[in-house]
């Protein structure tokens, strides 16, 4: 995340795919970076997202799935909580506690 406050979070998505994804749950997160980013190192953070104070437009794709998609940069103010992506020591990701239970970036 940029260092300035104020300036909105974007992520590479939005460059490539024209959003940013998001998913809705912590064993749908779980479950996504195991599906996806197990063998990666690099550290993985959690961002809580207020939808409603997102500042750009989304929706739910494919309808009725746990998955938003942010079609612009985020505002600062709707990132409600940021927490490390807990991992086991085989690389899994594992559910983090329960006060982050939002929508979530990659």
């Amino acid at each position: 995340m940029a260092a300035d406050p104020k300036t909105p979070y974007r992520h590479a998505s939005l460059q490539t795919e024209g959003f940013i994804h998001c998913t809705d749950g912590r064993d749908e997160v779980v479950a996504v970076g195991n599906r996806y980013y197990r063998d990666d190192p690099r550290p993985f953070v959690i961002l809580t997202v207020d939808l409603d104070r997102a500042g750009s437009p989304w929706r739910i794709e494919p309808p009725g799935s746990p998955y938003p998609h942010i079609y612009g940069p985020i505002e600062r103010g709707a990132i409600v909580a940021v927490e490390r992506m807990p991992r086991g020591a085989d690389g899994t990701f594992v559910r983090w506690p329960a006060e982050v239970d939002q929508a979530t970036t990659r």
